[in-house]
C-alpha cells in the first residue's frame, strides 16, 4: 500500500483555497513498474473561472492526461485546486497553462497534456492545448474525448 503520511487534505474537512496560487497539489508515491508508460486521466466538465476583464463566469471542459513517473497527484488537492479557479480572474489560455505547469512542477511526470475546451463567450468558443513535450514511447494515448464545438453536449 503506498503511504499517505505526508497528506494535509485527504479525509480532512479542507476549505477552498481562494485562488489556484494558496491551493496546494499533494502527491504521493507512485512505482510504475516495468512495461510501457501508464496514462492517467482527470476530466473537469464543469471548471469555471472568471473573466479578467467583466468578472463573468468562464466555463470549460478541461482534459488533464499525464504519464507520473515516481509521483501521482492527490485527487482531492487537484480537485480543491481546480476549484479555486472560480474566484480567479485569468484569460482562457492563462488558466489552462496554469494547470498543466502546476501539476507538472508537483509530479515531475514522464509527459502531460491539457485541453482546455472552453464554452462560447460573444459567440466564440476558444480551445487551448498545453504539454509538456513529446508523449513518451509506447503509451496508449486516448482522444481527450471532446468533440469539436457544437454544442458542447
Amino acid at each position: 500500500m503506498t503511504e499517505a503520511k505526508n497528506l494535509t487534505q485527504l479525509g480532512r474537512h479542507v476549505e477552498t483555497p481562494q485562488s489556484p496560487e494558496q491551493a496546494v497539489l499533494e502527491t504521493v508515491p507512485f512505482d510504475r513498474g516495468d512495461g510501457p508508460p501508464v496514462i492517467v486521466r482527470f476530466t473537469c466538465p464543469e471548471f469555471t473561472s472568471l473573466c479578467p476583464v467583466t468578472g463573468q463566469p468562464d466555463f470549460a471542459h478541461i482534459v488533464i492526461d499525464y504519464a507520473p513517473d515516481k509521483t501521482l497527484v492527490e485527487s482531492k488537492s487537484l480537485k480543491l485546486f481546480m476549484t479555486a479557479f472560480r474566484n480567479h480572474g485569468a484569460f482562457h489560455e492563462e488558466c489552462t497553462v496554469m494547470i498543466g505547469r502546476r501539476i507538472a512542477e508537483a509530479t515531475k511526470p514522464l509527459w502531460l497534456r491539457v485541453g482546455g475546451y472552453w464554452f462560447p463567450r460573444g459567440g466564440i468558443p476558444i480551445d487551448v492545448f498545453w504539454q509538456t513535450g513529446a508523449p513518451p514511447e509506447g503509451a496508449w494515448l486516448p482522444d481527450t474525448g471532446v468533440a469539436p464545438y457544437r454544442g458542447r453536449g
